[in-house]
């Protein structure tokens, strides 16, 4: 069992988890950037598979090393995890090692006989992501189609018997209105729904000021958290809300670098999912020590788990239950980590803001998209094209389309 970090003195669990643990309750691990869709918030900018991606061997090593540690489960992402060829070997292989997995997709490759052999699966729980409880909604932000790939999904882990999965709602300006809806679709299909916050992280950073929630719609957001909250999975997404009074279900806490982290395809250790930015940057599994040298001894991470001061968001009455806001949030909008939320609820953020030059905001630490993805305010930009005669037969298949990858090696 993961261990709690000595502490000498702590009246709160909260207070335990601000020290760091021995290992990660759980950690994120993005195993490809390869990724069918090309959605407008990715936060890891995903879409083109990396050469440098951990090989199967290296990979299982990993496993085994979390399995050491006793590491709860693993979040498995991407990208699209599931365009990875060996993907189901890994599920398999760190079921078999008791690391329990709960993998996110689109559901591009959950088909009925999928559906039927996760239901048989020990330690493994799947994640659907749909961004709008209608086609319309869902389709602007993940693209044309990704509203039916995924409704299909869950359609098929229902009637394959599985019960629980989850059906995991980014909450954006377009679909606060729908959260009724999101919620008779989970209990349609016997799943459970998940809301997580919009970060301006990876390609969000580009959509942030047009996705993310108003603050009339923070206030609807929270005032139906406090209704459903028991029943609705949250995580550390919405612990800011709490500024408006009751706080909510959920890990009350910024757990970067304290009981999370993130492990990207090529093997970085960062300390937070939705803060893939070399300042943020731990290290690297290929190193001597690996991924366990990384938890215990980062010169990053033993600064995350020391005493914060918490800037002027101390002299709040709300600070004990929003902890200032999102480490993420906070980084990319320009605001320093000890200020305030940019979606501070008593409004600090938003006069933050108004001091932040936009240009000088951080980028992404790595951008794999799709080189015809849409970007938000992107403009044409004049070139020559001429003809070049082709000599030669390619030498493999495309490797921009990951769907191309999994059917050629197959």
């Amino acid at each position: 069992m993961t261990k709690l970090a000595p502490l000498k003195s702590a009246n709160r669990l909260v207070d335990f988890f601000e020290s760091g643990l021995d290992a990660p309750i759980c950690l994120t691990w993005e195993l490809t950037y390869a990724c069918n869709l090309s959605c407008l918030h990715c936060l890891s900018s995903s879409g083109r598979r990396d050469p440098r991606e951990l090989t199967t061997a290296e990979c299982k090593s990993v496993i085994d090393e979390l399995e050491r540690m006793q590491v709860f489960y693993v979040n498995i992402g991407g990208g699209e995890p599931t365009v990875r060829p060996d993907f189901w070997e890994l599920v398999d292989y760190a079921s078999e090692h008791h690391v329990g997995v709960k993998f996110s997709t689109n559901g591009i490759k959950i088909t009925p006989e999928v559906a039927t052999r996760l239901v048989a699966s020990d330690y493994v729980d799947v994640q659907i992501s749909l961004d709008g409880a209608t086609a319309e909604i869902n389709d602007k932000v993940r693209g044309e189609g990704s509203y039916e790939t995924a409704m299909r999904a869950i359609r098929n882990l229902f009637n394959a018997g599985f019960k629980d999965f989850k059906i995991s709602v980014v909450c954006t300006r377009e679909n606060i209105d729908q959260l009724d809806e999101f919620k008779a679709i989970a209990d349609q299909y016997g799943a459970q729904l998940r809301l997580t916050r919009l970060r301006p992280s990876g390609r969000g950073r580009d959509v942030w000021d047009d996705l993310h929630p108003t603050a009339d719609q923070q206030r609807v957001l929270y005032d139906w958290l406090v209704l459903h909250g028991e029943k609705v999975l949250t995580g550390d997404s919405f612990f800011h809300l709490s500024a408006f009074g009751k706080a909510l279900p959920g890990l009350n806490l910024c757990g970067a670098g304290r009981v999370v982290c993130l492990i990207d395809p090529i093997g970085d250790v960062y300390a937070c999912p939705f803060a893939i930015h070399e300042d943020f940057l731990a290290g690297n599994l290929r190193s001597d020590g690996g991924f366990t040298d990384i938890w215990r001894n980062s010169e990053l991470f033993a600064q995350l788990r020391s005493p914060q001061s918490g800037g002027a968001c101390t002299s709040c009455t709300f600070f004990d239950s929003c902890r200032g806001g999102c480490m993420a949030a906070k980084f990319f909008t320009g605001l320093p980590l000890d200020g305030p939320d940019p979606e501070c609820v008593q409004g600090y953020g938003e006069q933050a803001l108004l001091s932040i030059n936009k240009s000088d905001l951080p980028a992404a630490h790595v951008d794999r998209s799709h080189r015809t993805s849409p970007r938000l305010g992107s403009t044409p930009v004049s070139i020559s094209l001429t003809k070049r005669p082709i000599t030669a037969q390619p030498v493999s298949a495309c490797s921009t389309n990951p769907l191309l990858i999994q059917s050629v090696t197959n």
